[in-house]
């Protein structure tokens, strides 16, 4: 296992090919964080305009949240996607990820997308939960 502050470990057998844009497995030592279901609006509770300015903002607000726990997206382990459309998702995969490594750069968690009915928040199309861990503070 990596130094604490180097980020956690990414876990993939070895026979399997290696995935593109997440990881099959993570594995860390530290504090957890997590989030909860976090939607693409500002502090003002402003949706951003379309999918992936929505995916965007959603970014935006798990870097900032990790901050607050003196976090940086190498520290998260996990993301756990929810979208209302699943095309849409899949129709905008170029930008997604354009847009994920201008805000977390090449760091890919083990990830999981849902497609559901809808979400709380009318507005919304997508909206992610996040967890981390942050090294321990010596």
């Amino acid at each position: 296992m990596p130094d604490i502050d180097d980020g956690p470990e990414v876990l993939n057998p070895k026979h399997w090919r290696v995935p593109k844009g997440y990881a099959n497995g993570m594995m860390g030592e530290g504090r957890v964080l997590v989030t909860g279901g976090i939607v693409g609006w500002d502090e003002k509770e402003v949706f951003a305009d379309g999918f992936v300015a929505q995916a965007r903002q959603i970014f935006e607000n798990i870097r900032a949240i990790l901050a607050e726990g003196g976090a940086e997206p190498r520290h998260l382990v996990r993301l756990t996607w929810y979208v209302v459309d699943i095309d849409e998702y899949l129709a905008h995969l170029r930008e997604l990820g354009r847009a994920y490594r201008e805000v977390f750069g090449a760091h890919y968690p083990a990830m999981a997308l849902v497609q559901v009915v809808r979400l709380v928040e009318k507005a919304a199309r997508i909206e992610i939960e996040a967890t981390a861990i942050v090294p321990s503070k010596r």
